[in-house]
């Protein structure tokens, strides 16, 4: 078990550590009944905290953040010498973290996605996990959500009696929606993005080869690529240059900036 605390990159606080080290702080956290937010960043969800002084404030407040994308995983070696050997991938914790709470007789609650997505999500998850109970499903509304539908939705997952919440809103809506409520769920929150469907089997994993060698990203993009142009042909080499200044010295800030108002993802 690895976890060697909290780093940053490029002023983004990512925790470097392995599976077991990140799945053993989300049980606790179950075990205990309190908040624990949870998000996997590559390269795009770092950026988002770069370019937005308020939602690297969200970011570096959340409990665990683990290095899903390998150039993260890279810069936490480069940078703080932290010797990972493997990144910790949002779909795979997904997958770690359903089978133990299989295991640990937690239920698990989905928020997120399309209801279409969300009804193979759960076939997936009943063929892999047949003991696990399913507390609640239900799909994004694809809008923002007021304060009472808010409020609502957290009366509803406490309500189902789940142990573990899983959130699919896609990258930065989801560690948004786990900011804002971190204080209304008393249990783990992993905002777990595209875990949702690839799971469902709505998106492939790449290639074994291209997920050790960084190259997921040009996989992904084939498979969207007016969705993912901008984020990967514009954000990647400006991550690179930026880390090429943090791997000679220069600082970047990890204070961002307590955001105004809310935004209400849902």
């Amino acid at each position: 078990m690895i976890d060697r605390g909290k780093q940053s990159v490029l002023g983004v606080m990512v925790d470097a550590v392995d599976y077991d080290a990140a799945l053993a702080r989300i049980l606790d956290a179950a075990r205990e009944r309190r908040t624990y937010t949870v998000s996997a960043l590559a390269v795009h969800g770092v950026m988002t905290g770069v370019q937005s002084a308020a939602h690297k404030f969200r970011l570096n407040s959340l409990d665990l953040v683990v290095p899903d994308g390998q150039p993260v995983r890279w810069a936490l070696n480069a940078v703080h010498g932290t010797a990972l050997r493997y990144r910790v991938m949002g779909t795979e914790l997904t997958l770690r973290t359903l089978e133990a709470a299989e295991r640990e007789s937690f239920s698990a609650y989905f928020y997120g996605s399309t209801q279409a997505v969300l009804d193979k999500l759960l076939q997936g998850v009943k063929r892999r996990y047949p003991a696990l109970v399913v507390a609640g499903a239900e799909p994004s509304k694809f809008r923002s959500l007021n304060s009472a539908e808010r409020a609502s939705l957290a009366e509803r997952i406490r309500a189902s009696g789940a142990g573990i919440a899983f959130v699919g809103l896609g990258c930065p809506r989801q560690e948004v929606f786990a900011f804002e409520m971190r204080d209304l769920l008393p249990m783990p929150v992993l905002a777990v993005g595209a875990a949702f469907a690839f799971i469902a089997g709505d998106l492939s994993r790449a290639p074994e080869f291209m997920q050790r060698h960084g190259l997921e990203w040009l996989f992904r993009l084939g498979q969207e690529p007016f969705r993912l142009w901008r984020r990967y042909l514009l954000l990647n080499p400006y991550y690179l240059i930026l880390l090429a200044g943090q791997l000679v010295g220069m600082r970047y800030s990890t204070a961002g900036r307590k955001p105004a108002g809310e935004l209400r993802y849902g």
